[in-house]
């Protein structure tokens, strides 16, 4: 049995947003929530059997894939299953910002941007209520539900992909055509900066593992095919690097957005994502072979090794 695909629109520039259902066992099993909208609660009312789901495993905690979370377990009681880096985040919230703010000051960006980030990211509308009783899906997932957990970390430092031989529901790890810096955060197990570009690197691997099973993506309609994805995702990544390469790297990474843009980006969060962006390839930057022994792995350097030329200027 394959999982049923759920598509709502969203609030959010994102655009619409799959969730899955799938029953094993007889138990009934949710795949991420859908945002925390009042259509999306009346889908799910009306669609699905809510007195008799046992399951909601969360990809990662966006709010346009775990935001009726909270809601379903007060609700309905079911188990909630989230990503264990996700849940440092909901326990060390406070210490969280407090990191994110010494990491921007650090890599270049003043006070008051790291004072307006702060509240930013200190809203509900960006971080709605998280349930209480969660259980880590790493962890304590039913094993008699036969779906595996992988953490892919990519879109973000939590990402999970649940899999069975036949199919994977990827979350934000696997976009068709879009190309997805990891944002800049704290790795809250060692207090520095999360190593967005070592964490990819292992999941490209991971992601390899998947390939002839049916891939369920959070949003688009389809996946090519896993290699396709990898392909294009990398591929993206090296000729930006190639860009990136003739800004000295005197400047701070802000420095080079406002260079790459004119200074026109004014909007805290849109800078952020952008400078993480900047970070990343500088990382990949420092240390390119991370990136090729983790394609050459899997037989698909090859394909890349123009764009890898052209990004590094190794021959």
């Amino acid at each position: 049995m394959r999982p049923t695909q759920h598509t709502l629109a969203t609030p959010y520039p994102v655009g619409p947003v799959h969730f899955y259902s799938i029953e094993i066992n007889g138990q009934l099993i949710l795949i991420d929530t859908g945002a925390p909208t009042s259509e999306t609660k009346d889908y799910l009312l009306n669609k699905l059997d809510l007195d008799r789901l046992q399951h909601v495993l969360i990809t990662h905690c966006h709010i346009d894939h775990y935001g009726l979370a909270a809601w379903l377990e007060q609700e309905y009681g079911c188990t909630i299953y989230l990503p264990y880096r996700d849940s440092l985040k909901i326990t060390q919230h406070h210490k969280r910002l407090n990191g994110m703010v010494s990491i921007l000051r650090d890599i270049g960006f003043s006070a008051d941007f790291a004072t307006a980030f702060r509240c930013e990211m200190d809203n509900d509308s960006v971080f709605p209520d998280f349930p209480q009783n969660f259980k880590i899906a790493e962890q304590n997932l039913p094993v008699e539900l036969g779906i595996d957990v992988i953490p892919c970390p990519g879109h973000s430092q939590s990402d999970l992909v649940y899999a069975t031989n036949d199919w994977a529901v990827t979350g934000d790890t696997m976009l068709r055509e879009i190309f997805q810096s990891p944002l800049l955060d704290i790795d809250l197990l060692t207090g520095e900066r999360f190593s967005n570009y070592q964490a990819y690197c292992a999941t490209i691997t991971k992601l390899a593992s998947l390939r002839g099973r049916q891939i369920f993506p959070g949003h688009r309609d389809y996946i090519v095919s896993v290699d396709n994805n990898i392909c294009y995702y990398t591929g993206k990544l090296l000729e930006r690097a190639a860009r990136s390469r003739q800004y000295s790297v005197d400047l701070s990474a802000p420095q080079v957005v406002d260079k790459l843009f004119g200074g026109s980006i004014k909007e805290p969060f849109l800078k952020y994502l952008k400078t993480s962006e900047v970070i990343f390839i500088r990382d990949f930057l420092a240390e390119p072979d991370r990136l090729k022994n983790s394609l050459q792995q899997i037989d698909l350097f090859s394909q890349m090794a123009e764009l890898f030329e052209l990004a590094t200027g190794e021959t």
